[in-house]
C-alpha cells in the first residue's frame, strides 16, 4: 500500500504521525513525505534551510519513509501564497506518488499553516474518477493546536506501542525543533502523549487521527 504524509512543516510529520508511519512500513507499506513549507532569513540563520534538510532527511531515515518532497514555501507565510498554486503543488505528488492513504494537518489548529494546508490537501485530494486515495485522516495537532476554538475529535486510534521507541528516536533528529521538558515538545511530552491517547482506548500507547474521508 503506498501512504503520503504531508507536513505543513519539518517535524509535524513525526510529531503527528511518526509511529503510525514505522507501523506502515513494518507492514511492508511504502510511505512517501511532503514537507510543504521551510524557514528563511531574516528571522532564522542563514543556514535554517540546510540545517532544516538534514534533519528531515535523518529523520526520514529513522522513520523508513522512501521518498521526500520538500516545496519550499515559507513558513508563517502560507496566507501569502496563492491558494491555487499549492493546492497544484500537492496535486503533483498526489498524482506522483498515487497514494491510497493520506495524512495530513488539522483544520482545528491555531496555527495558520496547517488550517491552510489541510484546505490545500482536500482540493488535491478530491475524490475523482481514476483516484488512487481510498482513505484521508488529519493527525492530531501539535500543542498550538489543542487550544483552537474548534476541538480535535479523533475518531481513529492506531496502536503504536511497539512503534513508540522508533518514533522517539526519530524525533531526536529534529535537534533544532525538541525544547526541555515541561515543554510538550520534548521526548518525554511526545511519550506522555501516545501514552495518554493509548489508555483512552485501552492501549499503552497511541497515535490519534480525524478520519476525512473513506472509500470502500
Amino acid at each position: 500500500m503506498r501512504i503520503l504524509v504531508i507536513a505543513p512543516h519539518p517535524d509535524d510529520e513525526v510529531i503527528g504521525a511518526g509511529g503510525t508511519i514505522v507501523r506502515h512500513v513494518a507492514g511492508g507499506d511504502e510511505v512517501a513525505l511532503c514537507i510543504v513549507t521551510q524557514g528563511y532569513s531574516p528571522p532564522w540563520p542563514e543556514d535554517t534551510v540546510e540545517v532544516a534538510r538534514r534533519q528531515a532527511e535523518a529523520a526520514r531515515e529513522a522513520l523508513g519513509i522512501k521518498r521526500i518532497f520538500f516545496l519550499g514555501y515559507p513558513t508563517v507565510k502560507l496566507n501569502t501564497v496563492p491558494n491555487m498554486e499549492l493546492t497544484s503543488a500537492l496535486q503533483k505528488v498526489v498524482d506522483e506518488v498515487r497514494p491510497e492513504v493520506v495524512y495530513t494537518s488539522s483544520a482545528d489548529d491555531v496555527n495558520q499553516d496547517h488550517r491552510i494546508v489541510f484546505e490545500a490537501t482536500l482540493v488535491a485530494t478530491r475524490p475523482l474518477p481514476g483516484s488512487s486515495i481510498r482513505r484521508l485522516l488529519c493527525y492530531e495537532p501539535g500543542t498550538s493546536g489543542r487550544y483552537g476554538h474548534q476541538p480535535f475529535i479523533p475518531n481513529v486510534f492506531v496502536d503504536i506501542a511497539d512503534f513508540l521507541d522508533k518514533k522517539l528516536a526519530a524525533m531526536k533528529c529534529y535537534e533544532t525543533e525538541l525544547r526541555e521538558p515541561p515543554h510538550p515538545r520534548s521526548l518525554e511530552g511526545l511519550d506522555l502523549v501516545a501514552r495518554e491517547r493509548g489508555q483512552s482506548v485501552g492501549l499503552e500507547a497511541a497515535e490519534c487521527f480525524e478520519l476525512v474521508r473513506e472509500i470502500v
